[in-house]
């Protein structure tokens, strides 16, 4: 029997990290072409056949290559096993060579020495990666037809069917050789996955230009040479992308184009578990998020930050939306649910008697201290807890860049907020009435913002105290709601302890997933927006309003906020029996329905980030903390701490003296802001 050589090259552009990168050009030249040209140089392949997606996307590389004259196999995006058996069987191959179109430095000569020792070896497959000792960029895998078909049938893992040859190599059923290279040279780095990876490629072939035919040791040569061109990509890891889940792709994507990766910091991956966090969402119902590779996870962690108490996609918030979205949400008139938005929450607050609407809490906050500053005339602003980001907040970090770090946030820096605003914000401690008393009586204080509570409960008599100087002394009182609103009553937390403030802030859970935030107060106060200027285009958008009339009337007939309390609390009290189980101290605070706990430990941070990694393995979204919303029954709070349990065993053992960072697979989470290279 004839036997029949086909070199299959894998390539797309829907590539999560580097997307369109085969069709991007060198010297005039696409990339994908540069590889085809030097690998049909190779003497022992009879057939060369590029194998891609269905993907509209690649509809460019198709006809690109066609121009070439190379024949095309499309079959599915993801099963790249299945495309791959399928243009072997197509072509008629014997013997399968397997090139990835991320190798344009690709050796023919290289590709010839694995298929001579595939044959005189008489194996089933034949590589130069093990060891491996090419640099990374010249990878070959030579495998009969017979073990492809045997993969394609008996494997059905996720792993070996994304990167076709993992079966073949792993499972035992096949004899192997290997091509090793007399230096190792397994450090080089002559792929192309990343931007810096196409920089290296890019000089060589300008150098090399019009040559296509350099050899693997010319490039070697050349790294001698100019080391420096080559020093761009050394950081990256070889073949990084097998390990890395696709929203883990996307995010090192996303660093390159988003300062700081995302737009909140709390959803940074560094902030849970670094280099491993998923990172994106394809779905999210229930507690349940699903990523973007399609695995489930029950979200016992902070619930999109605390934006869902009736839990993710409910049901009839999102039919009120979608009806909304059908009516049109925009017009040259306004909407009518703001007023009856209003209405209703100045209904839940009698004391309230005017309403402001924005879309995020941070917004809502300075909207907040600009009526506010406005009202009283005077600037300062005696702030305790966190508020948002804008500059009247930040202002805080210009007398002292650590002012902050007690207010939920360390490592803030006020880089680009005006100096002169330094002095206008002045902090104090949650629960110490006389520092607050002092600052009012040394500054000419004309606001007090504050949390009604977060991690603890308030003092006797703390917020009344508050309440009194601020009456006393004609200061406009605040109460920061955008956290803690809606969760242990219908409405802000200051229902609960009886103390009604001059203004109020909510977002958050208001609109369940959807945005909106509130400013409600007292008419002599909230009036003063009328001598200022605040204004904006999509603070009209009928979305947000339409969803929190929806979440307001799903909370009432539920009484969600008894259910997540309840729920909290019983929450708490299992933490603290598993570490009584297993002897170890924590500390657990914070509302029952945003409900934490921490380890009085100077490997606290390690061990969060421990249980967020083995969590993560049993299909749990999970730290130290957990928002709790409606979704979060009974049954999956057992589920969690059966889970939880051997990994508090384990912490067990670290206290009594095994080494934590043994266990930890990655870098340790972040305990505040930090900037993302």
């Amino acid at each position: 029997m004839t036997i029949k050589t086909v070199a299959i090259v894998q390539a797309r552009m829907g590539s999560i990290r580097f997307p369109n990168k085969v069709m991007r050009p060198i010297c005039g030249i696409p990339m994908i072409g540069l590889l085809l040209n030097r690998l049909s140089k190779s003497k022992y392949i009879d057939l060369i056949v590029l194998a891609t997606s269905i993907d509209p996307r690649n509809e460019p590389l198709v006809r690109y290559v066609k121009s070439l004259g190379y024949e095309i196999y499309q079959g599915s995006e993801e099963d790249v096993l299945d495309r791959f058996y399928k243009a072997a069987k197509i072509a008629g191959a014997n013997v399968v060579v397997r090139i990835t179109g991320d190798c344009p430095l690709i050796d023919p000569d290289l590709v010839d020495a694995v298929i001579i020792r595939f044959q005189k070896m008489n194996v089933d497959y034949a590589t130069n990666t093990m060891p491996q000792t090419y640099p990374d960029g010249l990878d070959v895998e030579v495998f009969t037809f017979k073990a492809l078909e045997a993969a394609w049938i008996q494997t059905e893992e996720t792993r070996h069917r994304e990167h076709v040859t993992p079966f073949i190599r792993e499972s035992g059923q096949f004899t192997r050789a290997n091509v090793v290279s007399e230096i190792n040279c397994s450090g080089n780095r002559w792929t192309v996955d990343e931007p810096e990876d196409f920089a290296v490629v890019q000089k060589i072939f300008k150098h090399f230009h019009p040559r296509r035919d350099f050899s693997w040791l010319e490039v070697l040569a050349l790294q001698h040479e100019h080391p420096e061109w080559f020093s761009v990509n050394r950081y990256l890891i070889r073949n990084e992308g097998i390990s890395l889940g696709t929203g883990q792709k996307l995010w090192k994507r996303a660093k390159r184009v988003i300062p700081g990766g995302n737009m909140l910091l709390s959803k940074r991956p560094e902030m849970f578990l670094p280099d491993r966090w998923p990172a994106y969402f394809s779905k999210a119902k229930g507690c349940r998020v699903w990523d973007l590779d399609g695995k489930e996870y029950i979200d016992m962690s902070i619930m999109g930050i605390g934006t869902n108490i009736l839990g993710y996609g409910h049901p009839e918030v999102d039919e009120a939306v979608c009806r909304t979205v059908t009516a049109g949400n925009m017009s040259t008139f306004n909407c009518p649910e703001e007023v009856y938005l209003a209405e209703r929450l100045i209904d839940l607050h009698p004391w309230a008697e005017m309403v402001r609407f924005a879309r995020t809490g941070g917004e809502a906050n300075a909207i907040a201290i600009r009526i506010a500053r406005a009202a009283s005339g005077r600037d300062k602003v005696a702030f305790c807890g966190y508020h948002g980001w804008h500059d009247w907040y930040l202002a805080a970090n210009l007398c002292d860049d650590q002012i902050l770090d007690g207010h939920l946030l360390p490592g803030l820096e006020p880089k680009g907020v005006p100096r002169n605003l330094k002095g206008t914000v002045l902090p104090f401690t949650y629960n110490n009435y006389s520092e607050l008393e002092a600052l009012v009586c040394h500054h000419d204080i004309g606001v007090i913002k504050m949390e009604v509570s977060r991690n603890t409960e308030p003092d006797k008599g703390y917020l009344e105290d508050v309440r009194q100087l601020a009456t006393d002394r004609n200061i406009v009182l605040i109460f920061d709601e955008c956290t803690s609103g809606f969760r242990q009553t219908f409405g802000g937390l200051h229902k609960y302890y009886g103390v009604e403030p001059d203004m109020a802030v909510f977002g958050k859970a208001l609109g369940n997933g959807y945005a909106i935030s509130a400013i409600i107060g007292r008419r002599e106060f909230m009036e003063a927006t009328q001598s200022t200027f605040i204004s904006s285009t999509f603070w009209t958008e009928r979305i947000g309003p339409t969803a929190a009339l929806k979440t307001l009337e799903v909370m009432e007939r539920e009484r969600s906020w008894e259910r997540i309390t309840e729920t909290g609390r019983e929450i708490g009290r299992r933490w603290q029996a598993l570490a009584s189980k297993y002897d170890i101290s924590i500390n657990i605070n914070g509302l029952p329905a945003l409900i934490c706990f921490s380890f009085p430990h100077p490997e606290m941070l390690k061990y969060k980030t421990l249980i967020t990694q083995e969590m993560l393995k049993k299909g749990f979204l999970a730290a130290t903390s957990v928002y709790v919303c409606t979704e979060h029954t009974s049954e999956i709070v057992d589920e969690y701490f059966e889970e939880l349990d051997p990994i508090f065993e384990i912490i067990r053992e670290c206290e009594s003296g095994r080494s934590v960072d043994t266990l930890l697979e990655g870098p340790v989470c972040h305990a505040g802001f930090k900037r993302l290279n």
